[in-house]
């Protein structure tokens, strides 16, 4: 049975303490559940902080780099894609995750939401200003949530997944 994957989104060297925080506790609570953690895989922001938590609570971690030697990996990625592909890894990211979850907001994250929501895969917006949230909210033609808390992301993902 393949396992399920879920990808955390957000910004890199941008990302603010409380996206680091969030990020962090996702990727904890992701592993703890048995499911593999997929980022952009660079050293940076969101990417490092959810690989970390994910690898502290025994997880495993995908890193889908940019890049086309891997030098700017984060030392918590277990599995490294390296594409080449620059900012077009971004769909491989959408494409590889099961739920698209992004925490923060910056133009990277902002791309992989639209990707998420072009293709409808289910999206969980996170420590994103409520401005943004309504925007990504009008243009949903799937399934889409807003998680005030990690444990509330979860429980959403667990209703997605078993529906």
């Amino acid at each position: 049975m393949a396992r399920t994957v879920i990808g955390i989104m957000g910004p890199g060297a941008g990302a603010t303490p409380l996206q680091l925080e969030i990020a962090y506790a996702l990727g904890h609570a992701m592993a703890s559940t048995g499911w593999v953690v997929l980022t952009g895989g660079r050293a940076a922001g969101v990417m490092e902080a959810a690989c970390r938590g994910a690898q502290a609570a025994g997880g495993l971690t995908i890193g889908i780099l940019p890049s086309a030697d891997g030098a700017d990996m984060s030392a918590a990625v277990d599995i490294a894609i390296v594409t080449g592909l620059g900012n077009g890894r971004n769909v491989v990211n959408v494409l590889s995750s099961q739920v698209v979850v992004a925490c923060g907001l910056g133009p990277g994250t902002a791309a992989e939401i639209a990707l998420a929501l072009k293709v409808q895969r289910p999206v969980i917006l996170m420590a994103m200003p409520a401005e943004a949230s309504a925007l990504w909210q009008s243009l949903a033609t799937g399934p889409i949530a807003i998680a005030p808390t990690v444990q509330a992301a979860i429980a959403q993902i667990q209703q997605w997944l078993h529906s």
